[in-house]
């Protein structure tokens, strides 16, 4: 039940198995004996969080095989110890999903997700017919696809570098105007960190993930600071504090809507909420 072999090792599958074990390490020393009933040792606890024995034992596996699964080794979880794998470890449901996704039981229509389709013409136009109010579609990797003016007016220097389309996370991350214009900036900058993360979960080896989060870590201490803390979250709606020249710290409503047949991609819709109220 605990082990299967797997044979294929290609580097997207290395690079996988090692994303794995450093999920379930982080998840592990984020939870005390206490929370989960467990006696403290005599001696002094040098992990912090849970031991691996410890956590092997709550998910009913052996001490052992965890051990190599955290380590990485070319072995391949059911999912009936991923489920318990889970439980043991509290994960909500975006945590479990990227836990199955990195022990390489995605669903088939994302296993076999391959380089994306390019935006069609009749979506690209869609933020530029929600005009006057800020919207804009981003694939997986935070690129921005299309983009009304009152968005590029909301999010000041969100503009494309040398080849490269115009990227919400490395404006978020490295054009210093964004720390002024999300008032929240920390928790904002962390989110979406967490949903990268969930996203580049997704597409183990893809270059597209690997070149931006290299880049982000390279430019941002706070993300070298936070990616080994392997936060994960899905994109959702929610809310947003801007601000805004003439206008002050003015309160967003935002929400996002998944492309049916590409839910990586993500149109996101931003409304003032003294306009909502009325």
């Amino acid at each position: 039940m605990q082990q299967q072999p797997d044979r294929s090792d290609r580097p997207d599958q290395r690079d996988r198995r090692r994303e794995l074990g450093a999920f379930l390490r982080s998840r592990r020393e984020r939870i005390t004996p206490d929370e989960v009933g467990l006696p403290h040792a005599g001696r002094r606890r040098r992990t912090p969080g849970l031991r691996r024995e410890e956590l092997a034992l709550l998910a009913g596996i052996s001490a052992t095989w965890y051990t190599y699964l955290e380590q990485g080794r070319d072995i391949r979880a059911s999912d009936q110890v991923l489920d318990a794998l889970a439980s043991a470890l509290r994960l909500d449901r975006h945590e479990r999903g990227h836990l199955f996704r990195l022990a390489g039981h995605a669903p088939a229509s994302e296993a076999e997700a391959g380089e994306p389709e390019p935006l069609a013409a009749e979506v690209a136009a869609v933020p530029l017919l929600l005009q006057p109010h800020p919207a804009y579609i981003i694939g997986g990797d935070y690129d921005v696809l299309s983009c009304n003016r009152a968005a590029a007016e909301l999010f000041p220097k969100l503009t494309a570098v040398a080849d490269r389309p115009a990227n919400f996370a490395r404006w978020v991350f490295l054009e210093p105007a964004a720390r002024d214009v999300l008032v929240d900036w920390e928790p904002d900058a962390r989110g979406l960190l967490a949903r990268l993360r969930t996203l580049a979960g997704r597409h183990p080896g893809d270059l597209r993930y690997t070149r931006l989060i290299d880049e982000l870590k390279a430019g941002s201490p706070e993300v070298r600071s936070w990616w080994p803390q392997y936060d994960v979250q899905a994109r959702r709606g929610g809310r947003k504090r801007l601000r805004i020249p003439g206008r002050g710290v003015v309160d967003f409503a935002y929400t996002a809507f998944h492309l049916a047949e590409q839910p990586d991609r993500t149109l996101v819709i931003y409304r003032d909420d003294r306009e909502t109220a009325e």
